[in-house]
């Protein structure tokens, strides 16, 4: 008996980030980290997306989602910068041009 096969889908590989993607995520996290912002970090590598997340707390929802969906690379750019809640704060085609979203001195330590 021979089993048709043309309707099944094959199983899709997981979206991660590359090395060098990876170096610099953990690069902004570990400046984050130094200046009191940010506590903890969760990596997801999902069909549709890699996920960044960043937590204050690590009892707490993520403060920050940093997202590569490469299905959206050709149209709004595969990287984002989510806030909580979902909100998009910085979409782009780079990850250089996204990240830049944390250089604007809005996380200052003060004492």
């Amino acid at each position: 008996m021979a089993f048709d096969m043309s309707h099944a889908s094959p199983r899709q590989a997981a979206v991660f980030f590359e090395r060098l993607e990876l170096t610099r995520l953990l690069s902004l996290y570990g400046r984050m980290v130094s200046a009191g912002e940010w506590r903890d970090y969760a990596i997801v590598g999902l069909t549709e997306s890699a996920v960044f997340s960043v937590y204050k707390r690590s009892s707490e929802a993520p403060i920050y989602r940093i997202e590569k969906r490469p299905a959206l690379a050709r149209k709004q750019g595969a990287w984002a910068v989510l806030g909580q809640g979902g909100m998009v704060l910085r979409r782009g085609h780079e990850l250089e041009q996204v990240l830049r979203f944390f250089d604007r001195g809005r996380f200052k330590v003060v004492d």
